[in-house]
Order: structure tokens, then sequence, then C-alpha cells
């Protein structure tokens, strides 16, 4: 069991936001798994994102890698909130509900966390069940490079998260973070994070609006050819996925999404910031077995997704993760 705030991760393994977390029947697979401790949704827009053949993935013939050139859900926020109040209306699980949240300004985000913040009013033990995830890291967007390499852009989203928090501190926030590779790239997230930190007046204690990273999303500007693919089919296009370029996931990231949790986990740790040393770490990034597994529990996270291996496997993917452990 691992706690984020109120949220309680037990088993200590969700999914990754991804494409296999869009609709009804893919959500109702994840919640009721039973070696998924929280289920996280694809990441959703205020209206939906539009969607169309350029957007798919590719699996690699030679490791359990993908390639994928997916955007955001096409499923509108709304749909999603339907959605998870059918599943929560069960009342057979506790398992919470991450919703992974983003928008192109900080005014659609407002309005998508007032929607979110009225649904968790709605019924009073889902305050500590629903949290929010904002996806700042997705590559795959023409015109809107990820906020998380441009902290400027990122502040003035994090601006409406610590307003959200401010006003309700029951609500778990966490930032799905992309792969950084320089050292001085950690260290300006951590201040930038910090910054945010405040003293609560009720507990006495300092507290920061995000609860917990996760490290790591995709990696951008990523190319694969057909023929790298199980299935190529030379005749129809050169690359694994039709814009060429893509997100890089699986075994083949799996190295770098370690070093990233490593060295947050450190930085995490050592921090002069006490709200900073609560920040829990989520493992993603080529999570492929229970090695992998317990890789990302050596290099500091408390809690390990996945998502090539469920696009690979299904629901089962997370049977196969837990053998052993």
């Amino acid at each position: 069991m691992v706690l984020i705030r109120s949220i309680d991760v037990s088993p200590s393994m969700v999914n990754c936001s991804c494409a296999w977390a869009s609709d009804y029947q893919q959500l109702s697979g994840l919640y009721h798994c039973p070696y998924t401790g929280a289920v996280v949704t694809r990441t959703a827009t205020l209206d939906g994102f539009e969607e169309d053949e350029s957007h798919t993935v590719a699996f690699m013939k030679d490791s359990l890698s993908s390639l994928n050139s997916y955007g955001y859900s096409p499923h509108p926020l709304h749909e999603y909130l339907a959605w998870i109040r059918e599943l929560l209306g069960e009342e057979q699980s506790l398992k919470p509900f991450i919703i992974s949240i983003t928008e192109s300004s900080a005014e659609r985000l407002s309005e998508m966390l007032l929607a979110i913040q009225q649904f968790r009013a709605s019924n009073s033990t889902w305050r500590s069940r629903i949290a929010v995830e904002f996806n700042s890291s997705c590559p795959n967007i023409k015109g809107h490079p990820p906020p998380s390499y441009h902290l400027p852009s990122l502040k003035s989203y994090l601006d409406v998260f610590a307003k959200a928090f401010q006003d309700d501190s029951t609500l778990t926030i966490g930032l799905k973070l992309p792969p950084y590779i320089i050292a001085t790239q950690f260290h300006d997230v951590i201040a930038c994070i910090s910054s945010y930190t405040r003293t609560d007046s009720s507990i006495g204690n300092s507290i920061n609006p995000i609860a917990y990273f996760t490290c790591t999303n995709t990696l951008g500007n990523s190319l694969a050819f057909a023929d790298q693919t199980p299935d190529a089919k030379a005749d129809v296009s050169r690359f694994a996925v039709p814009p060429g370029l893509g997100g890089l996931a699986g075994e083949a990231i799996h190295s770098l999404s370690l070093g990233n949790v490593y060295a947050f986990s450190r930085l995490l740790a050592e921090s002069d910031d006490p709200a900073m040393r609560e920040i829990v770490i989520v493992g993603a990034g080529g999570v492929t077995s229970p090695e992998a597994v317990r890789r990302m529990n050596r290099a500091g996270a408390k809690i390990v997704g996945c998502a090539t291996l469920l696009g690979k496997e299904g629901v089962k993917a997370f049977e196969i993760l837990s053998r052993n452990l």
C-alpha cells in the first residue's frame, strides 16, 4: 500500500495515462483488475482531441518497445466523469481514479479543474478516491511543445493547480514529466515546484500542491522504420508510424526512465524543503517484467506504472508484472 495524500494505491501498481485507458470498456477492465491499485485515465482535454489515422502505435519486433504518434484522448472530460461515476457507483471496490488532464491554456485548464472539483464534491467519499494528474509532457502535439521542457510555460499551468489546492487541500495532484537528460534540468524542475510550497496554517506544516511525479512520459522525436515492426508493410509506409516521428516507450527507454526516477528521488530526499521530501514518485518507462518493477523500486519509485506492456497484453500485463514480487 502507498498513500499519496488521501489516495490509497494498493497494490502499488497502476497503468499510465495512455491509449489503452481511453474508453469505458478499457477503464472498467483496469478498475476490476485485482493487480492495479488505481486507474489512470487517458489524458483528457475539455472538449476532446481531434484524432485521425495518423495517430497510432507500432510495436517493435526486436524488443518490447513501442513508438506512438498519439495525441490526447478524443473523449472530452465530461465523458470520463460520467464513466467514473458509473464505475464508482458499483461500490464493489475502493480503488481510486486518477484523471489525467491537460489543455492549451491555463484558462481552459481552470474550467477542467472546476468540473472535477464539482464532481468530487457530489459524493463525500469521492474526495479520497479521485486525484488529478497534469500531463505536461506529451511530445506529439504539433505547435505545442511539452511545457515541462520550458518551465516559464509550465508555471502558468502550475499556478492554476496551486490555486485549486489552496481552495481545497484535499485535492491530490500529480505531474507527469518527460525524460530529462541534463543534470541542471532536474535541479530546475525541483526549484520550480518547490517555489509553490506554502505553510498550511491549519497544521503548521509546509505543504506543496504537487503530491507526486510520474517519471517518465515517452521520449519524443524518435524514429522507427516499418521493417522494425513485426507487421511491416513496406508498400504502405517506410515508417513505423505515419508521421515518422513519435514518442518512444517500453524497453528502449527503460534505462533513461530509471535514471530520471533515481535523479528525482535523490533530489527530493536531499531537499531543504520538507514538503518536497513528501513527494511520491511513480516510476514508468520500460516496465515490462517483474525485474523491471524491482529496478524501478530500487531507483526510488514507490509506485510503478506501465503502458507498452498493457498495449501488448491487455490487463493481463499487471498479473505478469506481479509475479514473484
